[in-house]
């Protein structure tokens, strides 16, 4: 894979981002350079126990390593920076390019894993960064946290244009999309058009954050208590407009949550939030006029040990709720967090106090993405050769390439791919080629990568079936088994209330081991297996579960 393009190709490789929403990673290679986009972090889903993070593969990468020559960083967004630490302790990055806000972000989390790295550069829109064979411009977009930029590289094959996350606002909270450098950059002629496919099931034109501002505005106004507002700790726009929000209402806030008061602090430090004043400490809060006082907090999607559900489980050290407090979601639930936002609010209702959620008569939330027409309009200003939908799971890449073909892109110029694919870019047009691998990357604690497919099998099954020991003592030397053979269970059955089914597990593993130590040679893995294989026999015929049988052999001599 060391000598992947040849014949002055231009290749792009897609390490992930693709059939899922998040840790988004590209690469434009040409002969002995490579310049990376994004390097993003994907959450688990509730399948994936006890793992932090998911990361790209970064073998295609280290392999190819001497030629790496920079990461451009498209925003600020854990699904775009949050890869950055796992990556420099893997493969040598020369430089990094990153708007300021996400710089700020950056150097954060460089600092927490104690990582030293000097070459960590500021772009702007202007900014062009040269190598021999690329070159790399910018273009900045609406996203819902500043300094968000798409990235044009110039190949010697064509030019191609990453959009990174965007929509088209024409009120937004913060610059407008430079929607002039997007029609100029299209005019000039661009290869392959990477557009990113968050909302492409959504039709119409995503919500302008300025109607966002509007709903806040009239809760504040009939609000005579307390306001307790939950949302995205990484929209920093709707953080500004809450803000500003608190200000024209004669309101302090406080803070709850470590990344709250790490993306405000980032955000004061930047210039994007301006009103440092305005902020209070918790017990300050609890001093003051419930009428001069708005709680920001995390929490939004129903994390159970973020701020919010803490107050609302009545948990949180700092804040009771009390009957006249309000509390706002200005957010909507990611799906398969329906239920744990169902819950907090529940037990919300249940303490007396009222809530305020996103919906037809509260507008709450808009979604920082672009919605169908948006998409429409960015390639149409583009005016690409060729298309390839990116960020997003199948079914809204397929939705994006179908959008691409009404634009008027031949469905024959558009490339559906997954994690790993390869695109070909030569003077006679673009063609899909070999894969690498690009696999799933689990982080769990301070482990990365050996985290293996068995690890969570047994993870699962023990969250669902529970884990079933038995300690058995034996005289190696005699093939004798001394005493009773031990069964504990943890997670599979109530004890007291399971006596006789656990006697029958005891006599089941007894007649087991004195059964293979009956036998001229005892071998501990085949007396294991032997226990695990007759005893999980028994347990599935009377309970139908399948738990961890874990034997314990001990030598003991007499």
């Amino acid at each position: 894979m060391k000598n992947l393009n040849n014949n002055h190709e231009t290749l792009v490789v897609a390490l992930g981002g693709l059939g899922e929403v998040g840790k988004n990673m590209y690469c434009v290679m040409h002969e002995d350079e490579i310049v990376i986009i994004d390097a993003g972090v994907m959450f688990p889903k509730d399948e994936l126990m006890g793992i932090d993070y998911v990361i790209p593969d970064f073998s295609f990468l280290k392999k190819n390593e001497d030629k790496i020559k920079a990461l451009i960083i498209t925003h600020g967004h854990e699904d775009h920076i949050g890869g950055i630490t796992f990556l420099l302790q893997t493969v040598n990055i020369p430089f990094i390019y990153a708007p300021n806000q996400a710089c700020g972000l950056i150097k954060r989390k460089l600092q927490d894993k104690n990582i030293s790295y000097d070459n960590l550069k500021v772009y702007n829109e202007d900014t062009v960064v040269k190598f021999k064979h690329l070159s790399v411009e910018f273009f900045a977009t609406t996203h819902s946290i500043p300094d968000s930029h798409g990235i044009i590289i110039n190949t010697p094959n064509g030019k191609i244009v990453e959009t990174g996350d965007f929509k088209f606002d024409l009120t937004p909270i913060g610059p407008m999309s430079n929607i002039h450098k997007m029609s100029d950059t299209g005019k000039s002629g661009v290869k392959l058009l990477m557009s990113e496919s968050t909302n492409a099931l959504s039709p119409g034109f995503s919500a302008s954050e300025s109607k966002v501002e509007e709903g806040l505005q009239e809760i504040f106004e009939k609000t005579k208590g307390r306001i307790i507002i939950a949302t995205f700790a990484s929209n920093i726009y709707r953080l500004k407009h809450i803000v500003e929000t608190c200000r024209k209402n004669n309101r302090k806030i406080a803070l709850f949550g470590r990344s709250m008061e790490n993306n405000i602090e980032i955000s004061i430090e930047g210039g994007y939030i301006k009103d440092n004043n305005i902020f209070i400490s918790p017990e300050v809060a609890n001093t003051m006029p419930v009428d001069e006082v708005c709680l920001l907090c995390t929490g939004s999607q129903g994390e159970p040990l973020a701020a919010l559900s803490r107050i609302a489980n009545r948990t949180h050290k700092q804040i009771k709720l009390r009957p006249d407090d309000t509390v706002v979601f200005s957010s909507n639930p990611i799906p398969g967090n329906n239920a744990s936002v169902a819950k907090t609010i529940n037990q919300l209702y249940l303490q007396g106090v009222e809530v305020f959620i996103n919906n037809s008569e509260n507008e709450l939330h808009t979604s920082g993405h672009a919605n169908e027409e948006e998409l429409k309009l960015m390639i149409r200003l583009i005016d690409p050769e060729y298309f390839m939908p990116i960020h997003g799971e199948y079914r809204m890449l397929k939705r994006h390439q179908d959008i691409a073909i009404d634009c008027g892109i031949p469905k024959e110029n558009t490339f559906l791919m997954q994690n790993g694919d390869v695109l070909s870019l030569s003077k006679n047009g673009i063609k899909k080629v070999k894969s690498i691998v690009a696999d799933d990357i689990y982080v769990d604690g301070n482990r990365i990568g050996d985290i293996g497919n068995v690890v969570i099998k047994d993870r699962k099954i023990m969250a669902n079936d529970g884990i079933l020991v038995a300690i058995c003592n034996i005289n190696m030397e005699t093939h004798k088994l001394l005493g009773r053979i031990n069964i504990t269970t943890r997670g599979f059955v109530l004890v007291n209330e399971n006596e006789e089914l656990l006697r029958q597990i005891e006599y089941v593993a007894t007649t087991t081991v004195n059964k293979e130590l009956s036998k001229q040679k005892v071998n501990y893995n085949d007396l294991k297996s032997e226990v695990i294989s007759n005893v999980l026999t028994f347990v599935y015929d009377k309970t139908g579960r399948r738990p961890i049988i874990l034997p314990v052999i001990l030598d003991v001599k007499k």
